[in-house]
């Protein structure tokens, strides 16, 4: 199965772009050859370029607040694990006061670096981070892999509280929705959303159909059209039925 995930507003498209960033980032980084760890550092600037919200740390805190004090609201309810309830709660508890902990603005102890800001400054250039422009640069990499890991681990380690929340947020969301199994006639699925509010979108469907969905949503309607690509990976209308899981996810 193949899971796409649509937001629905700027604040959840922010935070699953910052997720994408980091599964990147803590893929390259585990790697050992120079351009592997070229790529992890690109792309923790580019985690500073999406996270330079002011209010991102803000409203990361408030929601987290939120949602304690919706499952604090879950206590009472014999259904629930009390167990698994506790360990959310001492999970949001953790995140948020670590997060907090986190003084200034989002990366600046990385802005506040010269080197890596001159680094930063020649990556935006294509095929400006060769050895002639950035010698120095050229010289860490020559560095033992454990040494570069080293580096990079102290420079993103203030970030990390900030993907920790994100990650226990994502986590919520997907968790608030149930799964409805659907099939689109002819390739087109339309739904009357009637007002209701929505965060997020999650549409499963099998990879063997080689369907491809483009999603339009708005409060009021849901419109899912899915197409599939020829040989030069073109794409055209999806001409037969397509059955999928759409999940709508709201905290």
């Amino acid at each position: 199965m193949i899971v796409y995930e649509y937001p629905f507003n700027e604040r959840i498209r922010t935070l699953l772009r910052l997720e994408d960033l980091y599964e990147k980032f803590s893929f390259f980084v585990q790697q050992s050859h120079p351009l592997q760890h070229h790529v992890a550092l690109s792309t923790m600037f580019e985690m500073l370029e999406v996270a330079g919200r002011a209010d991102l740390k803000s409203d990361l805190l408030q929601e987290l607040e939120r949602q304690k004090q919706t499952l604090l609201g879950f206590r009472s309810n014999p259904n629930v694990e009390t167990g698994r309830l506790d360990a959310i709660l001492e999970e949001i508890d953790q995140g948020s006061a670590a997060l907090m902990a986190a003084q200034g603005k989002t990366g600046q102890h990385i802005r506040d670096n010269e080197w890596l800001m001159s680094i930063r400054g020649r990556t935006i250039i294509p095929g400006g981070a060769c050895e002639f422009d950035l010698p120095s640069y050229h010289a860490w990499q020559q560095r033992s892999a454990e040494e570069r890991l080293g580096d990079i681990s102290n420079w993103f380690a203030p970030l990390a509280p900030l993907f920790n929340v994100i990650g226990i947020v994502l986590r919520l969301l997907r968790q608030s929705g149930r799964p409805t199994r659907i099939t689109a006639q002819a390739g087109s699925y339309q739904q009357m959303l009637q007002g209701k509010v929505y965060q997020m979108l999650r549409l499963n469907i099998d990879e063997s159909l080689r369907a491809i969905p483009e999603i339009s949503a708005n409060k009021y309607m849901l419109w899912v059209r899915f197409t599939t690509q020829d040989g030069d990976m073109k794409p055209k209308p999806y001409e037969g039925d397509v059955p999928f899981d759409l999940t709508l996810c709201n905290l």
